[in-house]
């Protein structure tokens, strides 16, 4: 699938450089960092959550963290879980299960983005399916993430 269209579309109209890596077949975002050599810090992954409301946010954090539930709770007053995937696929058509890019302003999601990933000098996510990824610095990362709220809001993994 290389690259999901929604997304090429909405970094082609935000005129942000990327490349297009591919790497092996992967699951999951920290199995992914590890096949393609890349940092978990440095690779950022999307996890759909959902409110009391049945509204989606989607919370973008490396790979190498997890989402603090308690802490988002506390900072918004709001009760949030964890979306099953195959409730929110609809909402990237054009992705595949398990390989949402975290710009979820190309799909009309509210994004969340934890500030550990405000510094990083080169980021990479998923594209859309298992198998590609994009690269871009961390300089336009930042660029398309400066209208998201941006928190402190997950903790690395144990």
């Amino acid at each position: 699938m290389a690259i999901a269209i929604t997304l090429k579309s909405y970094l082609t109209d935000k005129n942000i450089d990327y490349t297009v890596l591919i790497h092996s077949h992967t699951y999951a975002s920290s199995e992914t960092a590890q096949v393609a050599h890349i940092p978990g810090k440095h690779m950022v992954k999307s996890v759909m959550l959902e409110d009391e409301n049945g509204r989606y946010l989607l919370a973008v954090i490396p790979a190498n963290y997890q989402v603090n539930l308690d802490k988002l709770h506390n900072q918004y007053h709001k009760h949030l879980v964890l979306a099953p995937e195959n409730e929110v696929g609809h909402l990237f058509a054009d992705c595949e299960l398990g390989a949402i890019p975290p710009i979820g302003n190309a799909y009309g999601i509210d994004v969340i983005m934890d500030k550990s990933l405000e510094n990083c000098s080169d980021v990479y996510f998923e594209a859309g399916d298992h198998t590609h990824l994009i690269h871009m610095s961390g300089m336009q990362f930042t660029q398309l993430m400066s209208n998201v709220t941006h928190s402190d809001f997950a903790k690395a993994r144990q």
